[in-house]
């Protein structure tokens, strides 16, 4: 611990003698053109909705190997406990149902209500990453009860762009990433190629005794397992008039985890698990004028997930009287068994238009479609939903003086689903501006999530040294909740302070809960004699509040400095028929106290070689859990370097190299226990970058099969 303190307070140190000789220079990041907050432009630091932002610079001086080590590493709000199912994403108290996660404004499509796969993400084509808190359900619907996560990606309108990214590190981690995009007249295309591997590892041998009969000190579990997973995507642009586009994109992802099998019942394996998505969607964009545009977006997803058998198994549906299986279902190895395809189909029209007195209006149309098919996993074999809204909003400026002024923003959502009917989500935000330096802001918004087709009928079985039962619960209730936030932000001469309390009052909340075995369907317990049953219930109620704050400080040119803190805590109560009262219980993976902090310094050593250095550090407390334990809290450094060399105007050749967990921190905790964090210990790894980009449009000769630039366009 001396010895990290040393370091933190000797690089303070220094950052701030730089500060002294060299003067202070504005933080760049307030020029940000931000969408996310009000799904309409505006600059950073006039966003009347909080908006965090992880900017392309803060990306390349990171050099974050995934979309989960970039969010965790950069800001304190968020958690993971990555495992073979998903990222299990944490924002605030609420997990992976309660967060949308957009790619340019649109839904990214995975597993629905379970645990989206981020490695969708390639981290190489992010530009920057936009972050709102809180219920955004008057403009996105549902799942926005915890915040909102946008992924801007990279906008490549060169005449003729060829990329290429290799990244490589310890435990056999390999990223690829390789575009290629050119634009010639009207049409514009780029083709986006990604591959991550890792060989994985294991962190303990030991398997939790309370699992075993004796004890296990040589499983083959690992923390991680190996696995590979590529995707290959398609955009297309065509400006049909100067102020009409129209797009149409796709994609094509697979994944396989491979799971080692060994000796004891605890750790065999019979098979892997594969992933395979598809995506297609296509819109445009007519701009009406400067102010004014009307959109429209048309997508289909598939999220398809299978068993991938390795060995020969065996197992039956029911039993007898005498014990004995009723029915058996063989399968050999090379066979792959669906467990679940799930489909989606959206519409969205938007318009924004802008009013006389200083108002801007936005409002849309919505359709959603979700089919879950799972023959093994839903007692039907399917299930389907829809949902249909209709929103509006409006935003309000006013200049009360020539120092103050002030932004209302007010929306109202209609909702109609299928099973559950209609609902209104309202919301309102205000700011405050006092002078360039001071922003006030308050919001109060209305979150509503219907039960996803998973948490209603889905059925699995998990085998972790004992058997456990996963219940779906068709009685569940839709979700409501009330989100509160106030902040303050303090802005001067590259100094970014941001303090933001919050209070998310969740009704209904919809979590897996612990229930008797006695209160599951007779001829599941038959079956499987679980250990452990566990179904989706409806809490009473559920409470997030906590207070999170920002301090980013430009010292000049070359030195940033800054940090972000979570306080959490969480109040959740349900109902106990068995003792007619209400119980408390944990919101799981909820942790007190995070944090995360960075120094970076970038130097142009010459017009040919430009430097960069940052040092990364992130914590967090103790995570509590329902069952099987609570993680670990910890703390984690990181060191990263970036070396550019723009060897021409079209020719750029970038270096990263670093290590991650400087200490080597290693949760040692019993397998099939809770992990604080799952990795593996020190790693480094180093990252090359070729990047060729003629920024001038193409266009066919009439005589000739070969382009030539355009001399008379440029991007």
């Amino acid at each position: 611990m001396k010895r990290r303190q040393k370091l933190a307070i000797s690089l303070w140190l220094l950052a701030v003698g730089t500060y002294a000789q060299n003067g202070i220079w504005r933080q760049d990041s307030l020029q940000e053109v931000v969408v996310t907050g009000t799904g309409t432009q505006h600059l950073l630091k006039n966003a009347p909705v909080q908006t965090e932002v992880i900017t392309s610079k803060m990306l390349k001086n990171y050099g974050g190997r995934s979309l989960e080590d970039i969010l965790a590493g950069l800001t304190a709000s968020f958690s993971f406990s990555e495992d073979d199912m998903g990222s299990q994403m944490q924002l605030n108290g609420l997990g992976n149902d309660y967060i949308l996660v957009l790619i340019d404004g649109k839904r990214i499509h995975g597993d629905v209500g379970g645990q989206n796969d981020l490695s969708l993400i390639d981290p190489q084509n992010i530009e920057k990453i936009e972050i709102v808190k809180g219920a955004s359900s008057a403009l996105y619907g549902s799942d926005a009860i915890a915040g909102v996560i946008n992924i801007i990606t990279k906008k490549h309108n060169e005449g003729l762009l060829v990329e290429n990214t290799t990244r490589v590190g310890s435990y056999g981690d390999i990223r690829q990433h390789d575009g290629l995009g050119f634009a010639i007249g009207r049409l514009r295309s780029y083709t986006n190629f990604q591959l991550q591997h890792s060989d994985g590892w294991q962190n303990t041998a030991t398997e939790d005794p309370s699992r075993t009969e004796h004890l296990i000190e040589d499983s083959q579990n690992k923390t991680v397992n190996r696995h590979t997973n590529w995707q290959v995507s398609e955009r297309l642009t065509y400006d049909v008039l100067k102020n009409l586009e129209l797009y149409a994109e796709g994609s094509t992802y697979w994944k396989r985890i491979y799971r080692p099998s060994g000796k004891y019942p605890i750790d065999m394996k019979f098979y892997d698990l594969m992933y395979r998505n598809q995506s297609l969607a296509g819109g445009g964009i007519w701009k009406l004028n400067k102010t004014d545009q009307v959109t429209l977006d048309v997508n289909w997803d598939r999220h398809a997930y299978y068993y991938y058998y390795t060995a020969e198994w065996a197992m039956g549906d029911g039993l007898d009287q005498h014990g004995n299986f009723t029915t058996y279902y063989p399968y050999f190895r090379d066979d792959e068994v669906l467990q679940s395809d799930q489909r989606r189909m959206m519409a969205h029209l938007k318009g924004v238009f802008s009013l006389p007195y200083n108002n801007r209006l936005s409002g849309g149309l919505e359709w959603r479609y979700d089919y879950l098919k799972a023959p093994m996993r839903v007692e039907a074999g399917k299930a389907t939903d829809h949902t249909e809204a209709a929103y509006i909003q409006d935003e309000f400026s006013h200049a009360l003086s020539s120092r103050l002024s002030a932004n209302i923003t007010g929306g109202l959502r209609l909702n109609h689903n299928g099973q559950f009917g209609f609902r209104l989500t309202p919301k309102i935000s205000g700011m405050l501006s006092i002078g360039e330096n001071i922003r006030l802001r308050a919001t109060w918004s209305q979150g509503f999530k219907t039960p996803t087709p998973k948490e209603q009928h889905y059925r699995y079985v998990k085998y972790m040294g004992g058997t456990y039962l996963y219940l779906g619960n068709e009685d569940l209730k839709p979700q409501t909740s009330n989100y509160y936030a106030v902040s303050g932000e303090y802005n001067w001469e590259g100094l970014n302070v941001t303090v933001t309390g919050y209070l998310n009052h969740v009704d209904n909340m919809i979590t897996l809960v612990t229930i008797p075995n006695t209160q599951a369907p007779a001829e599941y317990i038959a079956t499987y004699d679980p250990m452990k049953t566990r179904q989706y219930k409806n809490l009473e109620s559920a409470k997030t509040k906590g207070v999170d704050v920002s301090v980013r400080f430009r010292l000049n040119r070359e030195w940033m400095l800054g940090g972000s803190y979570s306080y959490l805590d969480t109040d959740a109560k349900k109902y106990d028929a068995t003792h007619d009262r209400l119980v408390d219980v944990v919101i799981d993976g909820m942790a007190h106290h995070k944090g995360s902090w960075f120094a970076t310094w970038n130097h142009d050593v010459s017009k040919a070689y430009h430097l960069g250095a940052g040092l990364y550090g992130r914590m967090s407390s103790k995570r509590y859990y329902q069952i099987d334990g609570d993680g670990k809290g910890y703390q984690i450094w990181r060191i990263a370097t970036n070396h550019e060399f723009p060897v021409s105007k079209k020719w750029l050749f970038r270096l990263e190299a670093g290590i991650d967990n400087i200490f080597d921190y290693v949760d040692r905790t019993y397998h099939g226990l809770h992990l604080g964090t799952t990795t593996p210990g020190r790693t480094i790894y180093g990252t090359l970058t070729i990047r060729f980009s003629q920024g001038k449009k193409l266009r066919f000769t009439n005589n000739k099969s070969q382009f030539k630039s355009n001399e008379n366009e440029t991007d």
